[in-house]
């Protein structure tokens, strides 16, 4: 069963411009995330040519990859995606919390939509199930792209 959202948003992209910044670690977790978003915001008629999409090598550096990203003012949203599993060390804990505030900041400080595309999971599993599985949570991203780049644009 399904867990986007229980109605199916309708909004027009045409026109919206956005970035999809993502994490190399993790590599075939994330591109998942990006597929659905992709395929979310195409078929809301956002152009192709009008996603950029930009890699970095884990989740720490999403947060200043998405300040540069919005500073520029070419954006009407940004999507931060990665994928962080827990390990042995507590080190997973300090790059989830750290890209979650940092993430959360750049909206904050440039008024861009930064969606929190991070997946944080204690197993392999959970992480996969929500990546590239049976819970599309990257078209859940995409969808909220769509919601907040247009609440941006009608607060402009």
């Amino acid at each position: 069963m399904s867990q986007l959202s229980p109605k199916p948003i309708e909004i027009d992209g045409s026109g919206f411009r956005f970035g999809i910044v993502a994490a190399r670690f993790n590599q075939e977790f994330v591109d998942g995330l990006a597929d659905g978003a992709r395929e979310v915001l195409i078929a809301a008629g956002v152009l192709e040519d009008s996603i950029v999409f930009e890699r970095v090598p884990g989740s720490n550096e999403l947060p200043l990859a998405a300040k540069l990203m919005a500073e520029t003012g070419n954006f009407d949203g940004i999507l931060a995606l990665g994928a962080i599993i827990k390990g042995g060390t507590r080190h997973y804990e300090m790059v989830a919390d750290g890209s979650n505030y940092g993430l959360h900041r750049v909206a904050l400080d440039t008024g861009v939509p930064i969606v929190n595309g991070v997946i944080v999971g204690d197993t392999e599993e959970d992480v996969k199930e929500r990546c590239i599985g049976s819970i599309p949570k990257g078209k859940e991203f995409g969808e909220c792209a769509l919601e907040m780049a247009t609440l941006r644009r009608k607060y402009l």
